[in-house]
């Protein structure tokens, strides 16, 4: 498979809380666990079904035990036994923000140049 990806993708143990901006639906807030987070976007998965092109509100917690207020857009899920991994990418995220994605990035590949 060829590589899309814009960004260096990295795993983080996280989890974060979404609600359904466009008012599709009943407004919930799920729980669901990173795989890899870049300054582009998110990968995670959910035992809920979202819908590809929805965009929800998120409060994803990094690293440094800081809260980034995001949005995401689904853009790719994959249905995996019972429950389902998200592709998803950053919506008018702040350069701030994304710098201390790229910030981490750059020390892991540091790390693992050692």
């Amino acid at each position: 498979m060829e590589e899309r990806r814009k960004s260096n993708r990295r795993e983080l143990t996280s989890q974060l809380v979404l609600k359904r901006l466009d008012g599709g639906g009943v407004e919930s807030e799920v729980e669901i666990d990173i795989v890899d987070v870049s300054k582009t976007g998110v990968g995670f998965t959910c035992n809920k079904a979202l819908e590809i092109g929805a965009v929800y509100e998120a409060y994803l917690r990094i690293w440094t035990q800081e809260v980034l207020h995001a949005f995401l857009e689904i853009v790719r899920i994959e249905k995996k036994e019972n429950t389902f991994f998200y592709g998803s990418i950053f919506i008018g995220m702040p350069e701030m923000d994304a710098a201390r994605i790229a910030v981490y990035d750059t020390v892991e590949n540091m790390n693992e140049n050692r």
